[in-house]
């Protein structure tokens, strides 16, 4: 009696301990394309980039495990805000609105808004040319928000992911791309020379951070972890790597 009770117990602490272990595994959710912060690299199947390798060099600093979740950008902070997943990095620029529904860290990047177009484009030099235009963006961004507000389009597209977006461009289906600078900056250092240009000056400079669900433990564990990155060389390293050029 007494053996089976024994057993018992030590499988009720098995299953407790396995149970504790699966809730320490976080799901980090990314966005499924916005190069060059996350992207599926195509040699190897899985997800890289700027956001992914940041995430995982902060997880070595907090001690925790995780799972990387590629989803629709627009379906992260809903994700955070049912508990469904317990963390954001897909580029989420820090805003009002956001912040009385989710988290933030510090910010880890700051970008703006450039316009995109079709090399040659003389019509569109900066936004007030957009007026009575064409104009792509993504579903659920910033700059969806600013493109609507301040561009006087004709038509704005929206798209979930940034792929689909530049290639409404080059089909002729958009005259211009309104998105962030960084992600537009990597697209055309990798198009065909004398397909695409950036036309006017940077829009509507903005911060990232990581978003997490209201009240999270993390946020603090993730500061620190940032502030250690920053100071031994970690961040610049991977800035590098990903931008081609010194933190901002």
């Amino acid at each position: 009696m007494k053996n089976l009770l024994s057993l018992c117990v030590a499988a009720l602490l098995t299953v407790l301990m396995v149970g504790s272990a699966f809730a320490d595994k976080l799901t980090v959710a990314c966005d499924t394309s916005f190069p060059p912060f996350e992207f599926k690299d195509p040699e190897t199947g899985t997800h890289t980039g700027f956001d992914v390798q940041l995430w995982d060099a902060i997880a070595k600093k907090i001690g925790t495990e995780y799972t990387l979740q590629p989803m629709d950008f627009n379906g992260i902070i809903p994700g955070l805000q049912s508990n469904q997943v317990d963390v954001g990095i897909a580029g989420i620029t820090i805003k009002p609105e956001r912040s009385k529904v989710v988290d933030f860290s510090d910010p880890y990047y700051n970008a703006g808004i450039l316009i995109l177009v079709k090399a040659g484009n003389t019509s569109i030099k900066d936004i007030k040319d957009l007026k009575g235009k064409v104009v792509a963006t993504k579903l659920g961004t910033t700059s969806a928000d600013f493109v609507k507000t301040n561009c006087g389009a004709k038509e704005v597209k929206l798209f979930p992911n940034s792929d689909a977006m530049f290639m409404e461009l080059v089909a002729g289906g958009a005259d211009a791309v309104m998105f962030d600078s960084p992600v537009i900056g990597d697209y055309v250092r990798k198009a065909p020379k004398g397909q695409v240009e950036v036309v006017g000056p940077l829009y509507q400079g903005q911060s990232y951070g990581i978003a997490f669900p209201k009240g999270s433990a993390l946020v603090a564990k993730v500061n620190a972890a940032l502030k250690e990155l920053r100071a031994n060389g970690e961040y610049r390293t991977l800035y590098v790597k990903w931008f081609g050029s010194e933190p901002k």
